[in-house]
């Protein structure tokens, strides 16, 4: 013992100065590893392009999906359905915009949200529609009514957001309750993605595996420093699964099928592709002026507070994936409330449902390791732009994915 003390005297009495390496600090256990690039560290051009449309395939099957099952049941048609599907794309380009330079200011894509589809279905079966015979005039006057709900609803967000008492609630998320939030974000999607994959199995289930394949295991058996594979696997899926769908239909696969199996299945039964308008603007109050029921403002509150849990869970995932720094209260907050301004936007230009951070976008953020804000702005650049071309978007999107059922 004594002479260990006097070795340690013989040196002076101090430690030697740490090596450089040992002051380098230790790696955010809360980020994504191996993340490619981060949010201000966008890639080449090229490859930040083809990103940023892979963001907007993704985010295509909800903006297809809500109205094509709720504008029917609203009397509209065709024309209406291919409307609205445009419009609730422009809004989700421009929210996506305004999220990415003034709210939280991270990679998030603003869509179309599921929360909202049970309040706008139950204002579409409303007492006081009932006996409206014109489907036209029936359809316009629900829209106009879940206008009115949704402009009152975005009030809560709003002023929760940026009078910052949603940051008061946040400062007490901790993991293990951050964990479960995200996580019941993303299974919320399983009863409404599964059930329509179910439609054409033959199709949904080869497009997953596929997904899978070249996403989990390509990258694996060829290793390249280009990443492609893993990076473009929605890219490489959707078209080898296209054509494989188009293969089917034009070998008469589904002639004597049902009518519904005809309509999930074929690549050649969209049935709104004529009715879009080639250029076409979607504009504020393009359905008339909106109108006010204190119950259906109150029961689309409730979805927006729905919604708002939803996307906090959202933009903390969306975080990691993207290797930011833990959000500030104050961050998260702004960005609440720059999503009422988003609910506000789809309640002045009659998206039929309300806004909230994408899951499945999210999800892509981690798939592909590409945390950039740039390319998410990039997928909002292609929101804006097919949403209006009409119709060169119908034919794009709906020839192509409706048949794949992915969405």
């Amino acid at each position: 013992m004594a002479g260990g003390g006097g070795g340690g005297g013989g040196g002076g009495g101090h430690a030697p100065p740490p090596k450089q390496d040992e002051l380098q600090p230790h790696p955010a256990k809360d980020q994504l590893p191996n993340i490619a690039y981060c949010i201000t560290s966008p890639p080449p051009w090229p490859e930040a392009i083809l990103l940023g449309f892979q963001h907007y395939l993704v985010m295509l099957g909800t903006t297809v999906l809500i109205p094509s099952s709720l504008v029917p049941q609203m009397g509209g048609g065709n024309e209406e359905k291919a409307k609205v599907i445009q419009t609730l794309l422009f809004v989700a380009g421009l929210n996506t915009l305004c999220q990415t330079l003034f709210g939280t200011r991270l990679p998030a894509v603003i869509g179309g949200s599921f929360s909202f589809v049970p309040t706008t279905i139950s204002i579409v079966l409303a007492g006081r529609y009932s006996d409206i015979v014109n489907p036209q005039e029936r359809f316009e006057k629900i829209m106009r009514g879940i206008q009115g709900a949704l402009i009152v609803a975005s009030t809560l967000q709003i002023v929760i957001g940026f009078s910052g008492l949603w940051r008061n609630v946040t400062r007490f998320l901790s993991p293990l309750s951050a964990v479960p939030l995200v996580a019941l974000s993303g299974f919320g999607l399983y009863e409404l993605g599964f059930p329509v994959l179910a439609r054409c199995i033959e199709i949904g289930l080869p497009q997953l595996i596929a997904l899978v394949i070249f996403s989990q295991y390509i990258p694996h058996i060829i290793r390249s420093e280009k990443h492609v594979f893993d990076r473009f696997a929605v890219i490489f899926s959707v078209v080898l699964v296209w054509i494989y769908a188009h293969l089917l239909t034009v070998g008469g696969a589904y002639k004597h099928t049902g009518t519904k199996t005809q309509a999930s299945c074929r690549t050649d039964r969209a049935g709104i592709i004529g009715a879009a308008p080639w250029i076409r603007v979607p504009y504020p109050f393009q359905w008339g002026a909106p109108t006010f029921d204190a119950g259906e403002a109150f029961a689309m509150m409730a979805a927006s507070f729905v919604a708002l849990v939803e996307s906090t869970g959202g933009f903390i995932a969306v975080s990691r994936y993207a290797s930011a720094t833990p959000m500030p209260p104050t961050i998260l907050s702004r960005g609440v409330g720059w999503q009422g301004v988003g609910i506000l936007f789809s309640g002045i230009f009659g998206t039929g449902t309300g806004s909230s951070v994408s899951v499945e976008n999210a999800g892509l953020l981690a798939l592909t390791r590409v945390g950039s804000r740039r390319v998410v702005q990039i997928s909002a650049g292609f929101m804006i732009f097919f949403s209006i071309l009409g119709m060169l978007f119908m034919v794009f999107s709906l020839s192509s994915f409706h048949p794949i059922n992915i969405c």
